[in-house]
């Protein structure tokens, strides 16, 4: 038995699995095979990828996160523009803003400065640099940037950057290292689920115990840790089922030493989540699993957590909607 094994027939050994036959005889089962009937489902967006250049972030906002005493930080949040992320998971859609191609050196020093001209006057006490893959992916953002960009982070208490848990190592702490003693860095890692058959099918490339490495290095660092956790994974028979194993995994991520998870409703968008749809596979879960979820994390007191609200539409929903959308931004806001 391998240890990731033994720490799920330790942690999850009371728990009845699904069958296997949940996941079609017709998918691939083979990790090569699977990779690529992922890839294979993806809309054709080359031509509108080859367009996008280096030289600007894609996008940047100003987003509030309640802080550890329960008080809204307003949060800057830049969408650096680079090549995509080697790992191609299940239910990612962000490699719709990567390039076809990996950037120059200096370029996300560049993206990061012209963004901070732009919005002058923020207000942001808070960074999150996302490049829709690794900070720590060396083809995405090269070693030699480091110095230039923890420059720029020195105005800020606290910078945020995405990771997969098995890129976490030396560059990180070379990092940290750079960063202005006044900055602390956060890392945020996709745990997803803690599903033990799920997890393998999601393409991540990674195990619990990976995370729980990554997870253990970032705190012998002194990095603040962040975890992404999907609200019902594909495979999940309906919102019982998802709702379960959202706390489960919650519950996993605080016993690694997670300081804060946001939760993702998954979503559709990628090429692959329709197809598991058409075959009822995936569907994305109800309102009432999103706010139970949520009210579980905050209930526990045992770090702050966050809804992801970034793909809800305020706007355009019915009056309930606006209603639960106010709601959730509002416990973003005071963790209560």
């Amino acid at each position: 038995m391998r240890p990731e094994e033994a720490e799920h027939e330790r942690d999850f050994g009371s728990v009845k699995l699904l069958s296997p036959i949940l996941f079609h005889s017709d998918l691939p089962r083979d990790p090569t095979d699977w990779d690529q009937w992922i890839r294979r489902h993806r809309p054709d967006l080359n031509a509108v990828r080859a367009r996008l250049g280096h030289s600007s972030a894609s996008n940047a906002l100003v987003e509030w996160e309640s802080n550890e005493r329960g008080l809204p930080i307003p949060t800057l949040a830049v969408f650096l523009v680079n090549r995509e992320c080697p790992w191609h998971c299940l239910m990612c859609d962000l490699w719709k803003h990567t390039t076809l191609r990996k950037g120059p050196p200096g370029s996300i020093p560049n993206q990061i400065s012209s963004t901070l001209c732009l919005l002058a006057g923020h207000g942001a006490r808070h960074l999150k640099l996302y490049n829709a893959g690794s900070f720590f992916d060396v083809g995405a953002i090269p070693v030699s940037d480091y110095p230039a960009i923890a420059e720029l982070c020195q105005s800020f208490a606290r910078v945020i950057v995405e990771s997969h848990p098995r890129l976490i190592g030396p560059r990180t702490k070379q990092f940290r290292d750079q960063l202005p003693l006044t900055t602390q860095l956060e890392v945020a890692m996709g745990l997803e689920t803690v599903h033990p058959e799920i997890l393998p099918r999601l393409n991540k490339g990674m195990t619990l115990e990976d995370f729980r490495l990554a997870a253990h290095r970032l705190q012998q660092w002194g990095a603040r840790i962040r975890a992404f956790v999907l609200v019902r994974t594909p495979f999940m028979t309906d919102d019982t089922v998802a709702l379960d194993w959202a706390r489960r995994s919650l519950d996993f991520a605080w016993e690694a030493g997670v300081d804060v998870v946001s939760l993702i409703p998954t979503r559709m968008g990628n090429g692959s989540m329709e197809e598991l749809s058409r075959r009822g596979l995936f569907a994305p879960p109800s309102w009432a699993t999103v706010e139970a979820a949520f009210e579980y994390g905050l209930a526990a007191r045992k770090g702050l957590v966050f809804m992801d609200l970034w793909n809800l539409d305020p706007v355009h929903g019915s009056p309930g909607d606006r209603l639960q959308y106010a709601r959730l931004d509002t416990r973003n806001r005071t963790q209560s």
